[in-house]
């Protein structure tokens, strides 16, 4: 097992950030909820509390239980955490008279300080909190300060354990990098040597004891999570993995021969299975996105059951989950989710399947997925491919779906999609696509007037789709695709861009 820094998480907006600026270092970290702290052994190297939307001085506000935790093991305590470690333990937090929202500079610095050694007075930190500690419990020690926070840290004399009340994993943090870089090397002592090729090597073998002699199931898509979690599955058992790409009727267009020909090449066992057919037949007539969603996912599953059963010893169903889906689909309260919607690879199988789960890269961001694929040379077209959503066109053609719709929408696509590889965007996009507006629209076509549909055309920019922006796309850009969409494609009258980010809304419009 490699060693690991644990990440408690309160429930805040900045807590991926957090593991991402840990594993950026090349030390692996995982989040669990406050109140599920897994077990702790030789492995663990230090624990960080995150921030929260709650207040330490509510009554409802998270209280972990830090007995095996604060003494024992570094510690660092982030904004919530940190007013946590004071209240908790004899301090007084307070509401602070000035909101403490946004840039703030460093007026001290304990330059000697293990935690802040490197960082220097004026430095720009990002706060966000409506509480400030007061009062800090006796041998708790200033390290940090602004003009308005006297206690921004502090460490707990005799104990390997600090809070800061503000955001080190925020861009808008200057040095906070340094200090989250003193905390896990020189405080926790990690080695910095989790990598592309370590986690590679680690993951064959896991796989191979897990799997032993079993053959294995894998969705492929054609997308990067698939693909990598094939590779690797194919390293680990070779000729035992059986990977199975369906035809939907929900793909973009021509992709069915077009990804099932990308994989030639790469020594994958890799069967097309046309299901079309029966994926409109359950669609027929549904117009919410969860019964759609919950539709599309049900015959995949019938599909991959009959396929399974072709396959002598398939004991396994691989998938491409990635890490945002299971943080995802965990609260930070230990209470249930509220379903933002369903579709991740996540909850496991039907009972009637008799296939057991097996995610490869469950622990991994986007991004990491895509350097993992890059140390086992996947081929760069694949690697730097949009992510799509699993249920397709599906989420994309709001309200009903029929065999006409799609047509229209893979043509819509097409062009938009095309249009930015020819003019150099493609890369610079996270994810593109276009929406089929359940509306119609006036328009004029030479000396006629027309009464047809509407589309939304949506690119935004992410680094792992948890929060993305929409892409300031070149409005001549814009009106050379919006034209030939109109003059292209039968049956399209107008075409909108979706200038909305990620929250409020979501990537997808379902």
């Amino acid at each position: 097992m490699h060693e690991k820094i644990i990440i408690l998480d309160f429930g805040s907006q900045y807590t991926q950030l957090i593991a991402r600026r840990v594993r950026e270092l090349n030390i692996y970290c995982e989040i669990h909820p406050w109140n599920k702290c897994p077990e702790l052994n030789e492995n663990t190297k230090g624990v960080i509390l995150s921030g929260s939307p709650f207040s330490v001085r509510d009554a409802a506000s998270p209280k972990p239980d830090l007995t095996k935790i604060k003494g024992k093991l570094p510690l660092l305590g982030v904004c919530f955490g940190a007013q946590f470690l004071a209240s908790n333990f004899g301090g007084e937090v307070l509401p602070s008279t000035i909101r403490e929202y946004g840039r703030a500079n460093l007026s001290f610095v304990d330059q000697e300080n293990i935690l802040t050694k490197g960082m220097s007075e004026g430095s720009q930190v990002w706060m966000s909190h409506g509480d400030t500690i007061k009062n800090v419990p006796a041998g708790y020690k200033v390290i940090a300060s602004t003009k308005d926070v006297e206690f921004a840290g502090f460490e707990v004399e005799n104990e390997q354990t600090f809070g800061i009340q503000f955001h080190p994993e925020v861009y808008h943090s200057t040095e906070g990098t340094i200090l989250l870089k003193n905390f896990l090397v020189n405080v926790c002592g990690c080695a910095q040597d989790w990598t592309p090729d370590s986690f590679v090597e680690e993951t064959v073998a896991r796989l191979q004891e897990q799997i032993g002699d079993d053959s294995v199931i894998l969705g492929l898509s054609g997308g990067v999570d698939s693909s990598v979690a094939a590779v690797l599955l194919h390293k680990a058992i070779g000729k035992n993995l059986h990977c199975i790409f369906v035809d939907n009727g929900l793909l973009r267009k021509n992709e069915f021969v077009s990804v099932l020909e990308s994989y030639k090449g790469m020594g994958l066992n890799v069967k097309g299975v046309d299901a079309s057919s029966k994926f409109y037949a359950e669609l027929k007539g549904l117009t919410d996105p969860e019964a759609k969603r919950k539709a599309i996912g049900k015959v995949f599953i019938d599909v991959f059951d009959e396929e399974s059963k072709l396959v002598k010893d398939a004991k396994w169903l691989g998938q491409g989950t990635i890490y945002p889906d299971v943080i995802e689909s965990v609260s930070s309260s230990g209470g249930p989710s509220a379903t933002i919607k369903s579709h991740h690879n996540v909850g496991g199988l039907p009972d009637y399947m008799k296939l057991k789960v097996i995610e490869p890269l469950r622990l991994l961001f986007k991004d990491e997925v895509r350097r993992i694929g890059r140390s086992m040379n996947i081929d760069e077209n694949i690697l730097g491919r949009h992510p799509f959503p699993g249920p397709g066109l599906g989420i994309r053609i709001l309200g009903d779906i029929t065999p006409e719709k799609v047509a229209i929408l893979q043509d819509v696509d097409h062009i938009f999609i095309s249009s930015l590889k020819e003019d150099g965007l493609y890369d610079d996009v996270w994810q593109a696509g276009a929406i089929f507006l359940p509306i119609q629209s006036v328009g004029v076509m030479g000396d006629e007037r027309t009464y047809e549909n509407a589309v939304a055309l949506r690119a935004v920019s992410s680094t792992d789709g948890m929060t993305a922006d929409w892409c300031h796309l070149p409005y001549e850009f814009l009106a050379k695709v919006s034209n030939r969409i109109i003059n292209q494609v039968k049956g399209i009258n107008r075409v909108t861009y979706d200038i909305s980010s990620k929250p409020p809304a979501t990537i997808e419009w379902e």
